[in-house]
């Protein structure tokens, strides 16, 4: 099909202990304030950004759990990545461990009487064990190791090692991305959430020497509340492109200068530069280039360049909000509408990532994004796209199995078993459950129906409705798997659809791209570098290729 261009190790048992009292863990380090950044927006270099990066979260005693959208693996341009979170029973404070009080041991709160012994790092006893990453009750958490004073890097360790061929859902996300179908972890004690991690750079790793300035993309977000929070896992997820070691903007700006002066242009000093750069160090050079030769480098950029290898490079200038801003408004701009488009952005994007593009749609257009869904769709799919764009799915909830049941129910009664479809049921499941809850409902229907949801909703709906759910069930199981099939029907057949091409490796370039190759080769045989190479030419392939390739992969 193809489209026209443009379209835990258990610690030891709760209880009574024989040991010191229960410590309070280190106190909470104080966040770096946080600073307004600049992000240009399509038209001039001169926007103001929104929103700023978070600051560095506290870090307390217990080691953190990381928040939903996966552990970026690499190096990391922009703060607050991998936070530690709050925990209990932390480091003991200088000067060494107190005396404990006449009359015996203190009884620690909270937890009833002591299970059965078990050895250091064991498997909790089965009673501890919660199906769908609940969390557990009776047990103290771990010994930890020493907790670092360097702020923004994961602790190593965790609550609890993943239990032996324990059935059931993963937790609930973390991210208020996650992009991610997990197997369960073993229950933890409730903990608070770490920030929500944008879609740019990658967590950076200790020891690397190469610049670390404040990232211009999604905002973190506050961390959550919630005992789902404390069973949070994230999928899996690794960028192929990384931030630069040894990066100078005011190198880069100069290579580009050069690129671009006097006669003809240089295309592959452009795309040595561009396409191996992080989105935080693209902007960088951007402002460097204009304080050092006082011209729009983006500008420049537009007047040397052409076609969809210009329409590459130009989208790697913008920020990520500003680029998902700028997608959304071509798919509702002028005659017809890429309803595809604001499916993929809208059904993909977390909570924190749909409010950045709501205020940086309204500061780059004048609109609200709800103004230009409501006026540029109808139906159903309108009352869906407004839904998702509102931003409010309960992405902490706790999976509840019996509420999974009653919502599969609610769901076999507005569709299967009655004539006709009551739509309104199904966008207010999907639009607002979390993934994990979705995917309980998801198993549930299955035992009453006999049938896959995916496949009800292909029989129930139709149209861009159809369409719109269907991403939203596939995202909720497997995100990598969504991309890499639009990927493949992007170029499957005569044409391209360069939009989609372009778009998706652009915004998971950074984020899980390694993962979507996987899974492209699983779905289809072939690799996704070399459908690309197969369907593209010159500097557009070129750009294209270096996008999804430094991954080793």
């Amino acid at each position: 099909m193809s489209y026209p261009y443009g379209g835990g190790g258990y610690g030891y048992p709760g209880g009574q202990q024989p040991g010191y009292p229960q410590q309070g863990g280190y106190p909470q380090q104080g966040g770096y304030p946080q600073g307004n950044v600049s992000m240009p927006t399509p038209e001039s270099a001169n926007a103001a950004a929104y929103g700023s990066s978070g600051g560095y979260p506290a870090n307390p005693g217990a080691p953190g759990q990381l928040g939903f959208g996966g552990v970026s693996q690499g190096f990391n341009s922009g703060p607050g990545y991998g936070a530690p979170q709050p925990g209990f029973g932390g480091a003991p404070q200088p000067g060494g461990y107190p005396q404990p009080q006449a009359g015996g041991y203190p009884q620690q709160p909270g937890y009833g009487g002591a299970p059965p012994q078990q050895s250091f790092g064991g498997p909790p006893p089965p009673s501890q064990q919660n199906m769908y990453g609940g969390p557990g009750f009776g047990g103290a958490p771990p010994q930890q190791p020493p907790v670092s004073n360097a702020p923004g890097y994961p602790q190593p360790g965790g609550y609890g090692a993943p239990a032996a061929a324990q059935p059931g859902y993963g937790p609930p996300q973390s991210q208020p991305q996650s992009y991610s179908s997990t197997p369960s972890y073993g229950g933890n004690p409730a903990v608070s959430q770490p920030p929500g991690q944008s879609y740019g750079a990658p967590s950076q790793m200790p020891g690397q020497n190469y610049s670390n300035p404040s990232t211009p993309g999604y905002s973190q977000g506050q961390p959550s509340q919630g005992p789902s929070a404390a069973n949070a896992y994230k999928a899996k997820e690794e960028p192929t492109l990384r931030p630069a070691r040894n990066f100078s903007a005011e190198n880069d700006a100069n290579i580009l200068r050069k690129a671009m002066k006097g006669f003809g242009t240089d295309e592959k000093a452009i795309v040595d530069v561009l396409a191996y750069r992080s989105c935080s160090q693209r902007q960088q050079i951007k402002t460097m280039f204009k304080t050092m030769f006082g011209k729009d480098l983006v500008k420049d950029l537009k007047s040397e360049l052409g076609g969809k290898f210009e329409d590459v490079i130009v989208g790697l200038m913008m920020s990520e909000p500003e680029y998902d801003a700028y997608e959304l408004k071509r798919a509702m701009k002028g005659l017809g509408t890429d309803e595809d488009a604001m499916i993929e952005i809208l059904c993909s994007r977390t909570n924190q990532q749909i409010r950045d593009i709501n205020d940086t749609y309204k500061r780059m257009y004048g609109r609200t994004l709800e103004q230009d869904i409501v006026s540029d769709t109808s139906g159903h799919f309108k009352r869906l796209m407004v839904s998702l764009a509102n931003g409010g799915r309960m992405e902490n909830q706790a999976v509840d199995m019996k509420k999974a049941q009653d919502d599969a129910q609610r769901l076999y009664a507005a569709g299967e078993k009655k004539l006709g479809t009551d739509e309104s049921t199904f966008n207010a499941l999907l639009a607002s459950q979390s993934y994990e809850q979705l995917r309980a409902v998801f198993d549930a229907y299955q035992k009453i129906s006999g049938k896959d949801i995916e496949q009800v909703i292909k029989s129930e709906m139709s149209g861009n409705l159809e369409i719109g759910m269907v991403a939203i069930v596939r995202v909720v199981r497997n995100r990598p798997g969504y991309f890499a099939r639009k990927l493949y029907h992007s170029m499957k057949g005569l044409g391209t659809d360069d939009r989609t091409l372009i778009r998706i490796i652009i915004t998971r370039a950074e984020v899980d791209m390694v993962q979507i190759k996987q899974e492209f080769q699983k779905q289809f045989g072939k690799s996704l570098d070399g459908f690309i190479r197969d369907d593209t030419s010159g500097d557009y392939r070129k750009v294209l290729l270096a996008l999804v390739s430094q991954g080793g992969y």
